[in-house]
């Protein structure tokens, strides 16, 4: 969430940040002003009244000392007015307080003057790619390769739960298994420390990382108990500092976490949707790292680094994207997205999305980190899929398959303990 005092001291350019989204923010930016006006001019003056009653208050005592019964019931009298009167100023302000929040909670982050112009994906960026992206003599998909070899059953899911619910067979499931570990083992190498967090939260982890209200209807919602399953193990674990003072000794903080996650992914439909490429409950491990504002963009590019490490290490052709402003997710400053290629479908997959959200999480959690000089200020978050397994999955049985065969990569033979399939 932006901070209104930020808005106020940039508002033209936050408003031209905002239109590199393609939001047009002027009215937004310009109520949000207003209530803001509003909002201190009612503080001021409940501030003032309440001073007046404390001096009136003591004026009333030294009235009755005197005698001056008469003088000490008309100040009572203007202290019965001045405190009716300030009941309703700290309703008003309340509700001022409440439509600025509301207000601030539906503007998006600013993007950084680094995010490229742009409307949607087919604006984004290409930073770099690795690998050969080109289409092999065997290319199969991999919802044909996983029924022929017994590896994951689409149709099983759908029996049990629905579409998007897949059910992982034999050495289907000792592969995603692996990948998980694997993945887990290269976060702990890279200095991260592992969380296993709850997979559901309440409405105000859900609103600290921007989740609610934005993404509202893309979240399975447990309505008797207002809980809410994890679209991404992000959510607990960055709310885990929610509310808390760091001092700058306690940075960086490098949490990693896999979890289930769950997306209703409403309105998906097509090829989109077909096998792994789209599911409703899928496995992830993510990479959470809060920061001093100096260190955030550095620590963003050594994030990406760090997927692109385990990419190579998979030897799955990918490609790294800065994206669009107008592709972006609501509450990032800049994402990178990593796409690998996928030769039984002849596309590139998105399998990790990389971000650093500045201070606009910060600032919903109330995080914040004492500096050397005893000051608070807001910390900076990043977080990155390292990796997202089902597109991995499908990577790696399309991309392996010699018309016989699938081989494992080398990397994950110590976990599967098989070699091909």
């Amino acid at each position: 969430m932006l901070q209104v005092s930020h808005i106020r001291e940039n508002r033209q350019a936050v408003i031209d940040a905002l239109a590199k989204r393609k939001v047009d923010a002027l009215d937004q930016i310009d109520l949000a002003i207003s209530l803001d006006d509003k909002r201190k001019h009612a503080q001021f003056t409940l501030d003032q009244n309440l001073a007046e009653a404390k001096r009136i208050a003591s004026e009333i005592g030294r009235m009755m000392k005197e005698g001056n019964s008469a003088g000490a019931n008309s100040a009572k009298e203007k202290t019965s007015e001045l405190k009716k009167y300030n009941q309703e100023l700290e309703l008003e302000l309340r509700q001022l307080e409440k439509d600025l929040l509301d207000l601030l909670a539906t503007i998006p982050n600013t993007p950084h003057s680094s995010v490229p112009e742009g409307r949607n994906s087919e604006d984004n960026e290409t930073v770099r790619s690795w690998g050969e992206a080109s289409d092999a003599k065997h290319a199969t998909p991999h919802w044909d390769l996983a029924k022929t070899y017994g590896l994951i059953d689409f149709e099983l899911g759908v029996k049990i739960t629905g579409a998007g619910f897949p059910v992982y067979l034999g050495k289907g499931a000792k592969l995603q298994r692996a990948l998980i570990q694997f993945f887990l083992d290269e976060a702990e190498a890279a200095g991260y420390s592992e969380i296993i967090p709850p997979l559901m939260i309440n409405a105000d982890s859900g609103f600290g990382t921007g989740q609610l209200p934005d993404k509202d209807g893309q979240m399975y919602h447990a309505t008797v108990d207002d809980l809410f399953l994890i679209p991404t193990a992000e959510v607990p674990i960055t709310n885990i500092y929610r509310g808390v003072i760091l001092s700058e000794t306690d940075l960086p903080i490098k949490n990693a976490g896999y979890t289930p996650c769950f997306r209703r992914e409403a309105g998906s439909y097509g090829k989109e949707v077909r096998g792994l490429n789209r599911l409703h409950q899928f496995d992830k491990v993510e990479i959470v790292q809060i920061v001093s504002p100096e260190k955030s963009y550095e620590t963003l590019e050594s994030m990406v680094l760090h997927v692109e490490n385990l990419l190579q290490k998979l030897n799955l052709p990918y490609r790294v994207l800065r994206l669009c402003g107008g592709d972006m997710g609501f509450t990032s400053a800049l994402t990178y997205d990593l796409e690998v290629y996928s030769r039984g479908q002849g596309r590139w997959l998105e399998v990790s999305s990389v971000s650093n959200f500045e201070t606009f999480q910060a600032n919903r959690m109330k995080l914040r980190i004492k500096n050397h000089e005893g000051k608070n200020q807001l910390a900076h978050t990043l977080n990155g899929s390292a990796l997202a397994l089902p597109r991995i999955l499908a990577a790696i049985l399309e991309n392996n398959f010699d018309g016989e065969t699938i081989r494992i990569p080398a990397c994950l033979i110590p976990y599967t303990k098989f070699e091909t399939i």
